[in-house]
Formats: structure tokens, sequence, C-alpha cells
């Protein structure tokens, strides 16, 4: 039979309790995380040349930042599956010491190419 968290004494809570952050902080300690190339380590670029154009950039409301400082990131064209698919906008913290270079598409021989935006050193 089970017994309730809340009819264990409190010295069995805190054993309890310990032993859960102990397991959790173990299972932490591997994990890494790491930023996505384009910030600060260049720009992954795809050379993927579509021949279709991208359609017209939608027209994106976005109100009032939800916290002081915030910049809007704003949507784009991504070519997926054999099309184009919109990726909407999104607010982010801008990064110190970076400046935001949005997605765009630039012309090429027999089509476009996908140029993905990034955080550059600024």
């Amino acid at each position: 039979m089970k017994t309730p968290f809340r009819t264990l004494s409190p010295n069995s809570r805190r054993a309890l309790a310990g032993t859960a952050l102990t397991l959790a902080a173990l299972a932490l300690g591997g994990c890494v995380v790491a930023p996505l190339a384009p910030y600060g380590g260049g720009v992954a670029y795809n050379e993927t040349v579509v021949p279709v154009a991208p359609p017209p950039a939608r027209v994106e409301y976005y109100g009032v930042a939800p916290l002081p400082g915030q910049i809007w990131i704003g949507g784009y064209w991504g070519w997926n599956g054999g099309r184009h698919v919109w990726a909407p906008g999104y607010w982010q913290t801008p990064r110190p010491g970076y400046r935001w270079t949005p997605h765009r598409w630039e012309q090429a021989r027999g089509g476009w190419r996908e140029r993905p935006g990034y955080w550059g050193r600024g």
C-alpha cells in the first residue's frame, strides 16, 4: 500500500525531497546547453536554390512587448517540403553586444537562396 506524502514524518519528507533533488542534479549534470551556430559563430547558409520566389511578407500585428527592452523578430517565408511555409514572428530579448540581422531571400542563378536571420556582433 502506498503512503501519501503528507502522512510521512517531517524527517522522511526532507530525506525524500533531498533524494529527489540529488537525482535531478545527477540527471542534469551531463546536459550541455549550447547556442545555435548563427549566434556569434557565423551564419549557417542553406545553399539550396529554390526555383520559386517567396510570397510577399505577411503583415504581423505584434502590439507592445511583453517585457521591457524586448524586440520583435519578424516572421518570414521559409522553404520546407518543396514549398514556402510562413514562420511567424516572436518577441526576444536582445543579446548584449549583438545585433539582429533579419531573415532574407537572395536571387541566385536559377532561382532564390534562403538566408536565415541571425545575431551578429554589432
